[in-house]
């Protein structure tokens, strides 16, 4: 079956999620990539438990938590630079591919979303330093339901959003945990696997996979 939505992960698909880190990375000091890969790490932690406990908060708390536990796990790295850390991680840097692949996409009059941990305002910072306003028929938060992927919650939000069963949704996340929920709710899914990392839940297989977005646009 053609995919008529195209739905894509936020942070580490469309999104740098280093890129905070790397633009003050002098200011931070030297083990500011250390600190990054824990920021990184703890974010997605703190989504985890919080969606098994039922103790829900936002993600900018837990993304300004995360954060607090890096620069105790780095004592080198300057904790002077945690303002400028936060703005930055609101207007993060897309990857370069990322504009010219959903252009085509609405080119090809596909019907495009974001479904995203992130909170509403996080992701409209995000989108807007892209220079993709209006590009998206819709930006999803899980804020709206209350917990975090992989929550099969989550992925019905894309199918009730566009009146569509999951097999007409192509799901784009560079992060396997989130592919294998995805999968499991029937979406089409592509790992954007950047890093070339080993697979994992190998009975939970994606469609496809690529090493950046690019080839997106060949895969129907």
């Amino acid at each position: 079956m053609t995919c008529t939505v195209y739905a894509f992960d936020a942070y580490g698909t469309l999104f740098d999620v280093h890129a905070a880190v790397r633009r003050h990375a002098d200011a931070v000091g030297p083990d500011a990539a250390r600190l990054s890969e824990i920021w990184r790490a703890k974010q997605l932690e703190y989504s985890w438990v919080r969606t098994l406990s039922g103790r829900y908060r936002d993600f900018w708390t837990l993304t300004e938590e995360a954060l607090d536990f890096a620069f105790a796990a780095v004592p080198s790295a300057h904790k002077n630079t945690r303002t400028d850390l936060l703005g930055a991680y609101r207007r993060l840097d897309c990857y370069p591919e990322v504009p010219e692949v959903i252009r085509a996409l609405k080119q090809d009059n596909k019907q495009l979303a974001i479904l995203s941990n992130g909170s509403p305002d996080m992701l409209a910072g995000a989108v807007s330093a892209a220079g993709l306003d209006g590009i998206f028929d819709a930006v999803l938060s899980v804020d709206e339901i209350k917990t975090y992927k992989s929550d099969p919650r989550v992925y019905e939000m894309v199918a009730t959003q566009f009146r569509v069963y999951p097999d007409a949704v192509s799901f784009q996340s560079s992060n396997r945990w989130d592919i294998a929920g995805a999968t499991v709710h029937g979406f089409r899914t592509v790992w954007v696997n950047r890093a070339g990392a080993p697979d994992e839940y190998t009975d939970l297989s994606p469609s496809a996979v690529l090493r950046s977005l690019e080839g997106l646009t060949q895969l129907d």
